[in-house]
């Protein structure tokens, strides 16, 4: 763990500082990358692993064209919403933790107002929970991890989407009842 502390501290050495901007620049999302793969404790051939958080983000973007989205927002939430799962299993905490852990590094490594840190640290937080949103940039979040869940055998359902484009996205029918969908925000 004392390597995992020395990392996050020379974390603001990779990244650039990027302030209020629409779109994060692929320099700083590479520094960000590389943190979050050197702190992920599964391979990065699980199924919760780099090409997931890719898949997601393609996803994200995709939604944001017609919700209206935080793209920043969303591109940090693909990389960091499953960075701290402990395994492919069934960790149902690895959002709550994964919000404490931007506490820790987002405040050092680039200025997110505080309205823009609040969107994704709930969305990385309560990802887990089965909500959908209202809010567009949550709810994009959201719906581009969901949509990404046919990765394991579950095809998505249009009734768990947050954004009307994720619904359209989503395979028609019943999802298998894995997500349970409440509404939130």
């Amino acid at each position: 763990m004392a390597g995992k502390g020395g990392k996050q501290a020379g974390m603001g050495k990779i990244v650039k500082r990027i302030g209020d901007v629409k779109s994060p620049s692929e320099f700083w999302l590479a520094g960000i990358r590389d943190y979050v793969k050197s702190v992920f404790n599964c391979g990065p051939h699980f199924i919760h692993g780099p090409m997931h958080w890719q898949r997601v983000e393609t996803f994200g973007l995709k939604i944001a064209q017609s919700s209206g989205a935080d793209i920043a927002v969303v591109r940090l939430f693909a990389l960091l919403h499953d960075s701290c799962r402990r395994d492919d299993g069934d960790d149902l905490e690895h959002g709550p933790r994964a919000a404490a852990m931007l506490y820790r590094i987002v405040p050092s490594v680039f200025a997110l107002d505080p309205k823009r840190f609040g969107l994704l640290e709930h969305a990385v937080r309560h990802h887990t929970s089965g909500l959908i949103s209202e809010d567009p940039t949550i709810g994009t979040c959201w719906d581009a991890d969901r949509l990404d869940i046919g990765r394991v055998g579950i095809t998505p359902g249009a009734d768990y989407m947050s954004t009307a484009f994720g619904r359209e996205l989503a395979t028609p029918g019943l999802s298998s009842g894995t997500i349970r969908a409440r509404r939130s925000c």
